[in-house]
């Protein structure tokens, strides 16, 4: 299995953020050769906080030139009619959608399956994917029905990618210190082993409304990011497992990924940094 560490002091600020009040950016920014995305959970209300964390998003973009974003399920709340699109999902992220940020979404358990057919989401009529940005193989997963067709392909797409990076990500989390849902033991103990077998080094979830960083378990780093709309405000009960977390304002990721380092820092909806580091990957001995 791969090793990982994770260094947790500050990376360089190399951007000023506009209209942040002297905001630094914590990620390298590299010019070239490095993957840039945003990760967003549980964010469709169409309220004023989804859209106040989606005009930080748009801040940050200026300076972090990111292009695309993975969006954790429950990604329309409530009715979902045309309208209901377009102002839970098209007006909030107008600015984003403009610049050609794609995004890439997985299904949450408020999401109608009808979902997969929306053509801004990525999801080709399908409940489950996999995609690749530069060194990054991508595995949606529909973790509301894991069924054996489900896990078969999945297996079978991690066992033959050759990516440096393997990163799923789907609604529910394995491991999550959030008193409203916490851990989803039961797609653990089916996801898991998967994992451990291919190599997978990050997973992100959301569905808890919070933000939370994981101390490696089994050498895989676990997120939950669920807080980019909807927020559990004093929700975390931390325990021996949290690395770090935050559950006082809504929140959404930013991430890089530098050959076989990746940065990352968590965002409020006031631009603040609540948390960052850098995860680093080390390869596997050749044989």
């Amino acid at each position: 299995m791969r090793l990982i560490s994770c260094v947790m002091t500050a990376v360089a600020a190399l951007g000023t953020v506009p209209g942040l009040f002297g905001q630094q950016l914590t990620l390298p920014n590299k010019k070239d050769g490095s993957v840039k995305f945003l990760v967003l959970g549980d964010a469709g209300t169409g309220g004023r906080e989804q859209n106040q964390v989606a005009e930080q998003m748009e801040r940050y973009r200026k300076v972090f030139p990111y292009d695309f974003a993975i969006m954790l399920g429950d990604n329309i709340y409530g009715a979902e009619r045309p309208q209901d699109f377009e102002q839970k999902f098209s007006l909030p992220y107008k600015a984003l959608l403009d610049a050609k940020v794609e995004f890439h979404a997985a299904l949450g358990n408020h999401d109608d399956p009808n979902q997969r057919y929306f053509k801004p989401f990525h999801l080709d009529g399908q409940r489950y994917r996999t995609f690749t940005k530069g060194n990054i193989r991508f595995f949606v997963i529909d973790s509301n029905y894991l069924d054996p067709d489900q896990l078969k392909w999945l297996e079978k797409e991690l066992s033959s990618s050759n990516s440096d990076w393997k990163i799923p990500y789907f609604h529910h989390p394995l491991y999550s210190n959030a008193s409203r849902h916490g851990s989803s033991v039961d797609l653990r103990l089916l996801l898991e082993p998967i994992f451990l077998k291919y190599g997978v080094q990050v997973v992100f979830s959301g569905h808890d409304h919070v933000y939370e960083r994981l101390k490696p378990q089994k050498g895989i780093y676990y997120f939950v990011s669920g807080a980019a709309g909807q927020l559990r405000k004093g929700n975390m009960d931390p325990s021996d497992q949290t690395a770090a977390s935050f559950d006082q304002d809504q929140s959404f990721m930013l991430v890089e990924v530098a050959g076989d380092e990746m940065f990352f820092e968590s965002v409020s909806r006031t631009g603040r940094v609540v948390d960052s580091g850098v995860i680093n990957r080390q390869r596997r001995p050749s044989n």
